[in-house]
């Protein structure tokens, strides 16, 4: 399938409206489903074998809710700083106890990530993560955003869609899980708007300076890692 990025109808709705409520607890099975919060936890640890980063930003991270799972499979880094990135305020209060009984401060920061990444600020994360959020951008944009992340941080992990017939069967499979029409729209788009093989990696700026590893994981997801290189 060649790649097509369209709009996501959650994206254009009101973040009280119930059917984006409802779309965004849909998006926390399917994360399950997909195991992504695993695989950025096992990252984390390859990144950073031997003492825990101190700084970690996720860019649209919506409620949280991703990230605090990352945060219950690392029960061994504790005294953590978390920035999390969206545009919308989606975090409440509960979360963030949540966050703090795993030892995780966490500060939400309500900006386009763009405008974000632009700011001139001596906080600079030691990794940045983004879950199911590349695929919104097409290819200039994309690289323009890539460019921004590698002058910010020295460790990018990312989960995104994979572009391939299962995982286009699949997303059209989701009203059986009792999804709604939002995020049954949403799911095909995200796919057709995916990744496969090294698409990541080519658009990445100055890869010798960089250690990049690309590729599937499971049926439904594609992941990339840049670490940069000391």
């Amino acid at each position: 399938m060649q790649r097509t990025v369209k709009p996501e109808w959650l994206d254009d709705l009101p973040a009280d409206d119930p059917r984006a409520r409802r779309s965004r607890r849909d998006l926390q099975r399917i994360n399950a489903v997909m195991m992504n919060s695993a695989l950025v936890a096992r990252e984390l640890r390859r990144a950073f074998p031997r003492q825990p980063p101190r700084l970690i930003a996720e860019i649209g991270a919506g409620d949280g809710q991703f990230m605090l799972q990352v945060a219950h499979r690392s029960p061994q880094w504790a005294a953590l700083q978390l920035l999390l990135i969206d545009r919308l305020n989606l975090f409440d209060g509960g979360i963030n106890a949540k966050f703090r009984e795993s030892g995780w401060r966490t500060e939400a920061v309500t900006l386009d990530v763009n405008d974000w990444l632009a700011q001139t600020t001596p906080l600079i994360p030691d990794v940045i993560v983004a879950n199911l959020f590349l695929h919104h951008f097409d290819t200039r944009g994309l690289s323009e955003l890539l460019l921004r992340i590698s002058q910010r941080t020295r460790v990018l992990i990312a989960c995104e869609p994979r572009r391939s017939p299962v995982a286009l069967a699949g997303s059209r499979l989701l009203g059986i899980a009792g999804c709604n029409d939002v995020t049954r729209h949403d799911a095909v788009v995200s796919v057709r708007a995916g990744f496969v093989g090294r698409e990541l990696s080519d658009l990445w700026p100055d890869p010798a300076c960089w250690t990049l590893r690309e590729d599937r994981y499971g049926l439904f997801s594609h992941y990339f890692v840049a670490i940069k290189t000391p």
